[in-house]
């Protein structure tokens, strides 16, 4: 199967040199400094499940000499979603899977004017990695999972093969007839614990016992849960049960990429994570006062450490 990871950074890098290993043809799409690295000394994976040196790596910077593939991972920060997806419209072919793994609930809409609904998956990376370096990849934790499925509910020859994929490349991958709820569900997590790590510049072992802090997260939760019910979104009735569990077993070193990025002076996604749920809050009838009062706290570093 052939395969092309479109932003090869914590998320896009690892699933990929999981898949490399297991014998797929991935090909990373990628620039500066870490295709550089990729390109002279190889992609590595640091991982507590095992570490993986791709050498050689096929990456490049132009997908047009990569050609159609089977599947494309699409892991771009949000703010690339319609460039990103401009570019890579070589890699589409009549039967082609794009996957958006991307944070937030609104990248296959997004993509969808550019490649076409039947391109189109919807996807779920459920993996804490990140660049710790140009052509180094490091895990946190053990979790690798990526669940995917078509936009209707279907079940598709597409989707079976890659979930094949996956089980032989020790990824735990589920091919769902419901993605939208699960992309929420991952929402919920991800757009409250992006907020909350970042304005406490922690990560969750440090935040989710503390008494003052620990009702954020369930309040957080509900907001996100309580949106989505009015967008018509089926999600269970344990949403936030279930959340709050997830999150009391997470690794205590665990933090969100959006945290990392803003430790880092970077560009941070706010406003697809906590300025989504406001945005959708309003447009629903839904009140969100935590999420509101966390955008507008961190609105200033939208664009990296204010000047």
């Amino acid at each position: 199967m052939r395969v092309a990871v479109v932003g090869a950074g914590g998320v896009g890098g690892a699933y990929g040199a999981a898949l490399a290993k297991a014998d797929a043809d991935v090909t990373f799409i990628a620039r500066g400094a870490h295709l550089a690295a990729m390109k002279s000394k190889g992609l590595k994976l640091e991982s507590p499940r095992g570490d993986i040196h791709l050498v050689p790596t096929q990456a490049t910077d132009d997908p047009a000499s990569v050609g159609p593939v089977d599947i494309v991972l699409f892991s771009v920060k949000l703010w690339d979603v319609e460039t990103a997806g401009a570019a890579i419209r070589p890699l589409v072919g009549q039967d082609t899977a794009v996957i958006p793994l991307q944070n937030g609930v609104d990248a296959a809409d997004r993509l969808r004017p550019i490649l076409g609904r039947q391109a189109l998956m919807g996807g779920v990376a459920n993996i804490s990695a990140t660049i710790a370096e140009p052509g180094l990849i490091r895990q946190t934790g053990t979790l690798m999972r990526m669940v995917f499925g078509e936009l209707d509910g279907s079940r598709s020859a597409r989707g079976e093969s890659f979930a094949a994929l996956c089980a032989k490349a020790g990824i735990d991958g589920e091919l769902s007839a419901s993605i939208q709820t699960e992309l929420w569900m991952k929402f919920i997590l991800l757009a409250s614990n992006a907020s909350i790590m970042a304005l406490a510049r922690l990560p969750v072992g440090k935040l989710r016992d503390d008494p003052d802090i620990a009702p954020w997260f369930t309040t957080a939760y509900a907001e996100v849960a309580a949106v989505g019910r009015a967008a018509g979104v089926a999600l269970p009735p344990d949403a936030v049960d279930k959340t709050l569990a997830f999150n009391r077993n997470a690794p205590p070193q665990l933090i969100p990429s959006m945290a990392v990025d803003l430790l880092r002076g970077n560009r941070i996604e706010l406003p697809w994570l906590s300025g989504k749920v406001v945005e959708l809050g309003r447009k629903h009838g839904v009140p969100t006062p935590i999420h509101a009062f966390m955008y507008a706290t961190l609105k200033p570093y939208i664009m990296g450490k204010p000047a």
